[in-house]
């Protein structure tokens, strides 16, 4: 590896990562408070700004107060950094780094844009072009579980204990409903490299709009088919994503009706400004991995991405930053919907949550792997296989879900 490819690494390492995604943590912090407020009908931050008139000035710079997340970062870095004589000080000072690198670290393999040339040499926008992009990030992302359990194991205290041990069956109960709706993805792209599926998607047609790109292998029929179980998989990695990072229906870890603060309510400055920069970390790479796998990444779609990627200005072809400005579009649209399901849905119950993650997703994430297989294998199968196949899935379904019913607990009435 010569000193220009390290250069060229180093250089997509502090462009994607800490001028890309991590400005995002404060600016998705202002679209929470003003997104929040437009719901309640308030006002939200509008006044925090550049104080002009100090200077001389007739007027202060608001500019609709996107000053405000400075503001935040400034108090919280300013506040004082106490820290409890009860509490086992090496495991909690190491709990707030635990949760917020893993998160950055997942960015490595997120395509965020196509290919870009420059006097013959293509380079592309991703830090890693792993051929195991998925596994890589749930595998790290996973490991932020570490932080959150030992903020309150070693916050020394009951509430904070109660987060963390919630938080830790919360991820395991999730992670397998995560992973297995992801299989029938990566059954139709044959790929476990997030920028080659990006790219059918581009050619193809996205997996959630395959209305571009048919041919002898990808015909209109086979992709309108393979439409329902990539709609299931969506439903179910999204909701999934919810209650990996410990957003709103899904936030019992830190519920302030119960837990006061949860597992961070021993912390404060800097130390719990990283949970909070790390749940938020963790929003924008769930976002981007649910765009990445079924609404297309960096495509713009309808066939125009060929015709974008050769834009060119002599020998530098920049169509891999309007593909990122594509990109980074829909990252924050889906940030938006993040926020707005926050201030919308109520709370769930502790038990609900369980309820749905082992008892709802388990099943109709494996059941969605069958059809999945089905409905990719059909092709090479005669039709009697595929009629057993279907009735047997049919059969496996009513099973699912009458074990399911028969399970629940008939609630007592209790009389006086």
């Amino acid at each position: 590896m010569d000193l220009l490819q390290i250069a060229i690494i180093i250089t997509k390492i502090i462009v994607l990562t800490f001028l890309v995604v991590l400005p995002l943590v404060p600016v998705c912090v202002y679209f929470e408070r003003r997104f929040s407020a437009v719901i309640q009908d308030r006002v939200g931050p509008n006044r925090v700004g550049i104080p002009l008139t100090l200077l001389g000035f007739k007027k202060d710079f608001h500019f609709f107060g996107l000053i405000q997340p400075i503001a935040d970062g400034l108090k919280l870095f300013l506040k004082e950094d106490f820290t409890p004589a009860h509490v086992r000080k090496v495991f909690y000072w190491m709990a707030p780094v635990l949760t917020v690198v893993p998160a950055l670290i997942t960015v490595c393999v997120v395509p965020f844009g196509s290919p870009i040339s420059l006097f013959g040499h293509c380079e592309k926008l991703v830090i890693a072009d792993l051929d195991i992009g998925p596994l890589f990030v749930f595998s790290v992302a996973s490991l932020s579980i570490y932080g959150i359990t030992l903020a309150g194991w070693s916050s020394n205290s009951k509430f904070p204990f109660i987060g963390g041990v919630r938080s830790t069956a919360q991820m395991i109960s999730y992670e397998i409903a995560l992973g297995l709706s992801i299989i029938p993805v990566l059954m139709y792209f044959g790929e476990l490299n997030l920028s080659n599926i990006v790219q059918q998607q581009a050619d193809h047609g996205w997996l959630l709009l395959p209305l571009w790109g048919h041919d002898a292998d990808h015909t209109l029929t086979s992709k309108l088919l393979f439409w329902f179980p990539a709609a299931i998989a969506f439903l179910i990695f999204t909701i999934s994503i919810f209650a990996e990072t410990n957003r709103m229906p899904f936030d019992l870890p830190e519920c302030e009706t119960e837990l006061v603060g949860g597992y961070h309510t021993e912390y404060s400055s800097m130390k719990f400004a990283m949970f909070f920069m790390g749940e938020y970390a963790a929003m924008v790479i769930g976002s981007a991995m649910i765009i990445t796998l079924f609404l297309g990444g960096w495509s713009i779609g309808f066939g125009l991405d060929a015709y974008v990627a050769k834009l060119h200005i002599g020998d530098f072809y920049f169509g891999g930053f309007i593909h990122m400005g594509c990109f980074l579009t829909k990252l924050i649209g889906f940030i938006l919907f993040f926020i707005l399901v926050r201030w919308t849905v109520p709370r769930f119950r502790y038990d609900q949550l369980m309820k749905l993650g082992w008892v709802v997703f388990f099943e109709a994430a494996l059941i969605n792997v069958f059809l999945a297989a089905l409905i990719v294998a059909a092709p090479e199968l005669k039709t009697a296989i595929i009629g057993i196949g279907a009735v047997l899935l049919v059969v496996l379904t009513a099973a699912v879900i009458w074990v399911a019913k028969v399970s629940e607990e008939t609630p007592k009435v209790l009389r006086a």
